[in-house]
């Protein structure tokens, strides 16, 4: 009688299928619980769980999945078991926490190494530009041909940024440029009150910002305002990259987008001053 009583106390139960016939001692940690325990899952419920599968083997019919934005996997969100595997996008929609990660190994590989011919382009715009090296373009020929269409053009470039935070924040909606950049790529302006320019996309869509600048400790601070529909139809996001070039003949401006994922397309956006 005894012994049948200390059996039955020596159960547990997996938090999953219920299933208690298993050895206690086989039971392995799932996810957090709000207790601050850890669901108990019996042999069959934990290996589904550390693959990545259980979502997949037991939530296949409920609500709440949704796909990647950069590799389309369907992940299942708004559930306690995969709260870890995707991030929230600043402008609606998540990504898969493998893909965040290929984003960052990317980045950094960019930073740390660069092709040669992106070099070779870099030394030559220190020579040419007297802006700082951190908005030295590095472009590739393939990103030249992209930018211009006709064969004929001649595309140079002018400077690059790479977007941060507040540069990507819809509240405010703006995009700084840096003041050597602006003083000797784009048109002059007198008046603290700035001009107008109208940006074409690629598609034949006109956009206009105000292009400004305000004081800071008596130095200029430049800035394109306006720009929140244009950010939200484009996506930005903080580590984009933004890069203007210059297409002739016709003195066009041309503002390319470089995506953090490292795709392989270039969006591409004429630009026209309009005073």
């Amino acid at each position: 009688m005894a012994a049948a009583a200390s059996s039955s106390s020596s159960r547990m139960s997996c938090f999953q299928c219920q299933d208690f016939t298993s050895n206690p001692d086989h039971f392995r940690n799932g996810w957090r619980l709000r207790s601050g325990e850890f669901a108990q899952l019996c042999p069959r419920c934990a290996s589904a769980y550390d693959d990545g599968r259980f979502c997949e083997t037991f939530h296949s019919n409920d609500d709440g999945w949704r796909d990647c934005e950069s590799c389309g996997k369907l992940v299942h969100c708004g559930c306690i078991v995969s709260f870890n595997t995707h991030l929230l996008l600043d402008f609606g929609g998540i990504i898969c926490m493998e893909c965040s990660r290929l984003n960052f190994l990317l980045a950094r590989k960019r930073c740390l190494s660069l092709e040669p011919e992106v070099r070779a382009r870099e030394q030559e715009s220190s020579a040419q530009v007297p802006v700082e090296a951190q908005f030295w373009p590095r472009v590739t020929d393939l990103e030249l041909q992209k930018v211009s269409r006709n064969p004929k053009a001649t595309v140079t470039p002018l400077f690059e940024k790479i977007l941060s935070a507040s540069d990507a924040d819809l509240k405010l909606a703006r995009l700084i440029i840096p003041k050597r950049c602006a003083e000797h790529f784009f048109p002059d302006i007198s008046g603290l009150h700035g001009l107008r320019i109208k940006i074409q996309d690629i598609d034949g869509n006109e956009w206009e910002f105000h292009y400004r600048y305000w004081l800071n400790g008596g130095s200029r601070i430049y800035v394109l305002e306006g720009l929140r529909e244009y950010m939200v139809s484009k996506k930005w996001q903080p580590g984009d990259t933004v890069t203007f070039y210059r297409v002739e003949p016709g003195g066009k401006v041309v503002m390319g987008l470089r995506k953090t994922s490292g795709s392989p397309q270039l969006l591409r956006y004429g630009l026209s001053f309009d005073s």
